[in-house]
């Protein structure tokens, strides 16, 4: 009998290691095309359907639609305020801006020459969370505050591509939500204080007038859908472990944040005053 247990529980250690062998031995994906172009991490079937996951936009006249234009005439007041230009500073996601972003929150400037994998993880996965939201914009074309309301935006050089863009859901708040989550794994330390960013983020869309308060929320539910994807991408999954431990190294090296954390909490003070 002993020997008997024996025998099976050394045949269940050989089928672990031999499943854990075989993961560890999966494909990685390429991270760039043939032409050097950078590329997320998921592919096909692997992004989330965002028109099976995103319930129609609020019919006119619901009760949803109505708070989303009670809250895009709060945002209108922001006009001319430190939140509409920090609004304007939250819309560019090219990097290496972007990079920066969630920077006061974590407390580490995050850069191509210091942390080179959080970098890039930020970078693909970005394209991750962009690519999540695509089908349901795509499908339902909804018009964007500034198309209803004709005031300006936080960034009127954006407004051509945006009349092209569905509005529904959005995809800058998927984005930071995606990196908010990510960020908050990364350093759990800042994880409340990287999560409220990633909320003010996608706030800033209401604020530039170029989303709808049920735009951002569904945003937020789409960046979700994407994490929860990227945690069954091997790649990912490493690079997640080597840009923790090369955050911790970036920490010792007190470098100076890249913007002026100060003049950005303070903006973010007047914040939209959303349903509770």
């Amino acid at each position: 009998m002993l020997r008997s247990r024996s025998t099976l529980r050394l045949a269940a250690s050989l089928a672990l290691a031999t499943a854990l062998a075989a993961c560890s031995s999966l494909p990685s994906q390429p991270a760039t095309t043939a032409d050097g172009k950078l590329v997320g991490y998921l592919h096909g079937d692997a992004i989330p359907d965002s028109l099976t996951l995103s319930p129609p936009p609020p019919a006119a006249g619901s009760a949803s639609a109505q708070l989303d234009e009670a809250i895009a005439a709060q945002a209108l007041t922001m006009r001319g305020s430190a939140r509409f230009t920090q609004a304007n500073v939250d819309a560019d996601l090219s990097f290496p801006a972007g990079a920066d972003q969630f920077s006061c929150a974590l407390g580490v400037a995050v850069t191509a020459r210091t942390t080179p994998v959080l970098y890039r993880l930020l970078e693909r996965s970005r394209i991750d969370a962009s690519a999540a939201t695509k089908a349901a914009k795509n499908h339902y074309k909804r018009p964007r505050p500034f198309m209803v309301n004709n005031a300006p935006t936080c960034t009127p050089k954006d407004e051509i591509h945006l009349r092209d863009s569905g509005s529904y859901p959005s995809g800058h708040t998927s984005i930071g939500w995606a990196w908010a989550l990510i960020l908050s794994e990364i350093a759990p330390q800042q994880a409340t204080a990287l999560m409220e960013r990633g909320r003010n983020y996608g706030n800033s869309r209401l604020v530039c007038n170029v989303h709808w308060y049920s735009d951002v929320k569904q945003g937020q539910f789409m960046g979700a859908a994407t994490v929860a994807r990227l945690h069954d991408n091997p790649d990912f999954v490493r690079e997640l472990a080597q840009a923790r431990r090369e955050l911790e190294r970036a920490r010792t090296l007190k470098l100076a944040l890249p913007r002026d954390c100060a003049a950005e909490a303070a903006a973010l003070r007047s914040e939209i005053r959303e349903a509770r």
